[in-house]
């Protein structure tokens, strides 16, 4: 598999520490998704969708996950940087469907893919809610054609 010649989504480069990795020296399977949200929190703060001094900076900001798989293809044997490629698979109307791949910083090597589904709610009820336009807006730079 390899990633160089997929143009939807986005890269986002992060590095490996010394202190996610097991005592055999791999990353530990949960440091996986640790970086896939590092990653798309990324994003989404670039782009003014975040948590700022305790509250969302937009509604859109207040999201949670609902369901992560994963299945590991080759340990990451060390530290040092890695890509996470992530793309919007499907924009619902409260949900969101991820799409991700960890690979090697080149994207030659694909150490792991999976899926994530976030859900907008209403913070004061905690209910799923509609994302807003402008999310919508924004997301739409993810979405796989």
């Amino acid at each position: 598999m390899t990633t160089l010649t997929e143009t939807y989504g986005d890269v986002v480069r992060l590095p490996v520490h010394f202190d996610d990795l097991d005592a055999m020296g791999v990353l530990h399977n949960s440091r996986y998704a640790v970086l896939v949200e590092r990653a798309i929190v990324i994003w989404w703060q670039e782009r003014g969708v975040a948590f700022t001094g305790g509250g969302p900076t937009t509604p859109d900001a207040f999201n949670v996950v609902r369901e992560y798989a994963i299945t590991f293809h080759r340990p990451i044997t060390g530290t040092g940087e890695i890509a996470v490629r992530f793309w919007l698979d499907r924009m619902g109307t409260t949900s969101a469907e991820y799409g991700f791949r960890v690979t090697s910083e080149d994207g030659r090597t694909v150490f792991a893919e999976g899926r994530r589904v976030n859900v907008r709610l209403d913070a004061a009820t905690m209910r799923p809610a509609p994302w807003t336009d402008h999310g919508r807006e924004l997301a739409a730079a993810l979405l796989k054609n």
